[in-house]
This record gives C-alpha cells, sequence and structure tokens, in this order.
C-alpha cells in the first residue's frame, strides 16, 4: 500500500476550500448537472458559503448534501483531518485521541468518530472459494465485573461476552457479525448468507457446523479439542489471526466496546483488512466512502 504522509495531507487540503474542491470533484467527475439549465454547466465557488453556482442561472450545489458532513459547523478541513488519522493506523484511533489531535469537542470528536465509521460498511460480503469459518466473544471478562453486574449476567465463561461469527477467504477478505448465540440455528444461516455454494469451508469441531455437507459445501474441520492446528491444507488459522488483530485492536485503542456499537467497530476492522493490500492509500479509499452516507 502507497504511504501518505501528514505532509502530503497538508499539501493537499491545506483548507475548508481545497476540501471543498476535492470533494465537488469526486462527486461530480463529469461536471455539475444545472436543473434549470437542464445541461452541465460551468459552476463557481460561492464565496461566503460551501456551496458552488451554475454561472448561467446562478442555481446553487451543495457538494455536501447528503454525506456525513451534512449540516456540520465543524470545519471541512478538520473533518478530512480526523478521517486521515483514522485510516493511517492499523487498528484505528479513538474519539479522544480525534478530539486531542484536532481541538474539538469530545462531543463533536464522538460524533465525527461515529459518523466516519459509518462509512466503513460494505455491501458486497460474499465469499467464495477456500473460506474458514468460526465464531469468537467480545466484551469483559466476568471476573473483573462488579459483583451485582455480574451476578445479573450470570457469573462466569461468556457471561457478557457478545458472540461474533466471522468467515474470512483464505486469499480476500473478510467478514465480522455480532451474533446472538452461536447455537447451529443462528450460525448456519449465516454461512449460507455469506458463503458462495461448493465453496469449502475449514472450520474446528463444532456442532453447529455439522450440517455444512447436506447444505451443498465441502467441509474440512480440525479437532482443536485434540491439540491439532494444521492438518496439511484444513487450519481456521487466517480467522484466528483476525480474531487476535480484532482484540488486540480493541483492547489496546478503545479498551472497551459496548453491545450497542460492537457491530460499527467490526465493520471498521473487516474494512481495514479487506482493502490492506490496496495500492491506494488507507485514507483515499475511506474518502472515497463519503458518498454512501
Amino acid at each position: 500500500m502507497e504511504r501518505y504522509t501528514i505532509a502530503q495531507f497538508n499539501r493537499d487540503f491545506p483548507n475548508d476550500d481545497a476540501c471543498l474542491e476535492w470533494l465537488k470533484n469526486y462527486l461530480y467527475p463529469d461536471g455539475i448537472f444545472c436543473p434549470k439549465c437542464s445541461r452541465i454547466t460551468k459552476h463557481h465557488k460561492d464565496a461566503k458559503r460551501p456551496s458552488y453556482s451554475c454561472d448561467y442561472c446562478g442555481h446553487h450545489v451543495h457538494p455536501t448534501a447528503g454525506t456525513i458532513f451534512e449540516k456540520s459547523a465543524t470545519p471541512l478541513k478538520l473533518w478530512f483531518h480526523a478521517i486521515f488519522l483514522m485510516s493511517s493506523t492499523r487498528c484505528g484511533i479513538s474519539a479522544k485521541q480525534i478530539e486531542r489531535e484536532t481541538g474539538v469537542t469530545y462531543k463533536t470528536a464522538w460524533r465525527m468518530f461515529k459518523q466516519i465509521r459509518s462509512l466503513l460498511c460494505e455491501d458486497d460480503n460474499s465469499l467464495n472459494g477456500k473460506v474458514e469459518v468460526d465464531e469468537t466473544y467480545v466484551g469483559g471478562k466476568a471476573h473483573n465485573m462488579h459483583q451485582s453486574k455480574r451476578a445479573k449476567l450470570g457469573g462466569r465463561g461468556t457471561a457478557g461476552k457478545t458472540a461474533v461469527f466471522g468467515a474470512v477467504e483464505r486469499s480476500g477478505k473478510v467478514i465480522a457479525i455480532a451474533v446472538p448465540n452461536v447455537d447451529e440455528g443462528t450460525l448456519l444461516p449465516r454461512v449460507k448468507k455469506y458463503v458462495m455454494p461448493a465453496s469449502i469451508i475449514y472450520t474446528d469441531e463444532m456442532g453447529a457446523y455439522r450440517s455444512l455437507k447436506r447444505s451443498g459445501y465441502q467441509h474440512h474441520r480440525i479437532n482443536h479439542t485434540a491439540k491439532v492446528y494444521v492438518s496439511g491444507d484444513v487450519h481456521t488459522n487466517t480467522i484466528e489471526g483476525f480474531w487476535s488483530l480484532l482484540k488486540r485492536g480493541i483492547s489496546g485503542v478503545y479498551h472497551a466496546v459496548s453491545e450497542k456499537y460492537l457491530q460499527s467497530y467490526l465493520n471498521e476492522y473487516c474494512f481495514r483488512y479487506n482493502h490492506r493490500a490496496d495500492y491506494t492509500p488507507m485514507f483515499k479509499t475511506v474518502l472515497g466512502q463519503v458518498a454512501i452516507s
């Protein structure tokens, strides 16, 4: 992946006008269509507001409309800076760090953080070929909780944690979905939803996957209970490597994530993983998502 430094960022986006110009050019690569003139016309930047006006009829176009920047009083330069910060690290960055780096209030930083993460949800989640499927739990340990909360959640083990289903192509992308439990009735429909038929699926010995062959998949298991982790081509090391990256990131950067927002964090880590080999800098990749909001 090509590096994109803070010096390059400041050169490309020195002020709000430069950010707005980039946004306009990105959203209207062939020029702005004027509904009054019924054609693509030349537009000029308005002096006192973030908009462009048609040179012929004066019709206004607001590039921020329909994006995460719409109706925000925060300068575009700070929005772009926050996107740069969030995309410049492998494991992400906290809202508190955005507050420190940009000088906005924590409330504003959290809103920016949440809005930027909303861009990192991809619709094309179908996997095929050799696919590893696994599940994990994300959340605090029961023995670290207050006694009243621990009793309410039921004690030890996975109490207080959220189950996460995951699948990864050995040669490509990953998906991770928060699920209510790891029963067969929960996991099998998600395998069918995200993994294309006739794919080769690798799992551990968990019983929830026992009917995958009847569903049309080639299914190979690795017996972790017997302390077997690799048998020829059969293993789940790829998805377990992603789980390790996810958990280290959450514990190291965010410390804790509530069940309410967990899926958005999962989307962020999947997005980073899926675009890790892109030639385009991650900042440009994330910035290119603004049209989906």
